[in-house]
């Protein structure tokens, strides 16, 4: 996604440039849906994404064991098939390179696992993050499943978070996009310990919660996966790890994500929007911008890295839940800020001072402990459970 928004930001400011967005799928962008708050980006951002077909709705639920609430920020929804065809639509056809897989690359351009080498002023590795000692966190455990209902479900907006649900030893919240009258997009989720993916488990309990509301008939699709929920670590270190000299970084592979919430779509546009307007530099000069970009980013997010750690730390797993739902109580436009990533001083002392949703001395401890590290145990080798990051 990252790429793909790059390539389409230099189409636009610099059509006379030679781009080529490489592709190791058939399909750009891969089996992912992104979803963002109209808040999150600005308007050059909102002009980025013009022309892609998006699902929109005004206002959205939340449902917690104490009370259940309807907000009125508009949420958007882009699903691969739809990014995928609109980079086809703007982007010249010999621009893209689908299923080439990548076997390495330098400051001079790629190799592609077929042998041919393609060469490049300047190389963006996009690639996808990549677990490392050097951060620590948690986990968020998600599928997602694509339904076509028999009769209208009835469902008139999206609920972010329906954290009524039985929490199975973790944060856990079922997410629902009505995309149409006949078609819902059903996600559960899991801010857990590790990155353990049970698919069998979690379709279970996607086909109860359906039975539950009444919901049958026909799967169309869905999607997995395992995404990191940042909330301390060297990133200096990780950044030494992850380097490749000449090389820029951007996307999830940078880290320039939301710590808390993992959305990386609003980063990435705005990454989008950096390379387009420094398109003229040399490479190993636009890989020191993009990580200094990066560094700041990780700067500006250190507050919701510690709400992670407290989330983590300071409840026990079944109970993290009150956290979400102490914090949804809140003013509206302050929610809309925090997910933006923009909260401002007053909404950090806001979220923090009044009755805590976890002990105290909990709560303490938890900010100067340690995670464990961002990466994959030795114990997820059955293929049902394998991580997907």
């Amino acid at each position: 996604m990252a790429g793909g928004l790059i390539a389409l930001a230099l189409r636009r400011a610099r059509p006379e440039l030679n781009v080529v967005l490489v592709e190791a799928e058939d399909v750009l962008g891969g089996n992912h849906r992104w979803s963002w708050f109209e808040g999150d980006l600005d308007a050059a951002g909102t002009a980025l994404l013009a022309s892609f077909r998006k699902t929109e709705w005004t206002g959205y639920d939340i449902r917690f064991p104490a009370y259940e609430r309807t907000l009125g920020a508009r949420y958007l929804s882009l699903a691969s098939p739809d990014f995928d065809a609109a980079l086809r639509r703007e982007l010249a056809q010999d621009c893209i390179m689908p299923s080439s897989p990548i076997a390495s690359m330098d400051a001079d351009g790629i190799d592609l696992k077929d042998g041919s080498r393609i060469s490049a002023r300047a190389v963006i590795d996009c690639r996808g993050f990549v677990p490392d000692h050097s951060l620590r966190g948690g986990w968020q455990v998600f599928m997602g499943r694509h339904l076509r209902t028999a009769t209208p479900h009835g469902v008139e907006r999206p609920v972010i978070m329906d954290a009524s649900v039985e929490q199975h030893g973790a944060y856990r919240f079922v997410y629902v996009l009505p995309l149409s009258a006949h078609e819902l997009f059903v996600e559960d989720t899991y801010y857990a310990d590790e990155p353990v993916l049970d698919r069998s488990a979690l379709s279970r309990r996607i086909d109860a919660y359906c039975v539950q509301h009444g919901w049958d008939g026909d799967i169309l699709g869905g999607e997995t996966g395992v995404l990191p929920v940042i909330t301390g670590g060297n990133f200096s270190a990780f950044q030494a790890a992850s380097r490749i000299p000449g090389v820029a970084q951007a996307g999830a592979r940078s880290a320039m994500v939301h710590p808390l919430t993992s959305y990386t779509l609003p980063h990435a546009v705005q990454t989008a929007q950096l390379v387009a307007d420094n398109a003229d530099l040399p490479g190993d000069q636009l890989a020191a911008l993009l990580e200094a970009q990066a560094r700041r980013v990780w700067k500006q997010t250190g507050f919701y890295r510690m709400l992670g750690q407290m989330l983590f730390g300071a409840a026990k797993p079944d109970k993290r839940y009150r956290i979400f739902e102490h914090f949804y109580r809140l003013r509206e436009p302050l929610v809309e800020r925090f997910y933006a990533a923009r909260s401002t001083r007053r909404d950090k002392l806001r979220i923090l001072i009044g009755r805590p949703p976890v002990p105290i001395p909990r709560a303490i401890g938890a900010i100067f402990s340690s995670r464990a590290p961002l990466v994959a145990p030795n114990h997820t080798s059955d293929p049902r459970k394998a991580p997907k990051p």
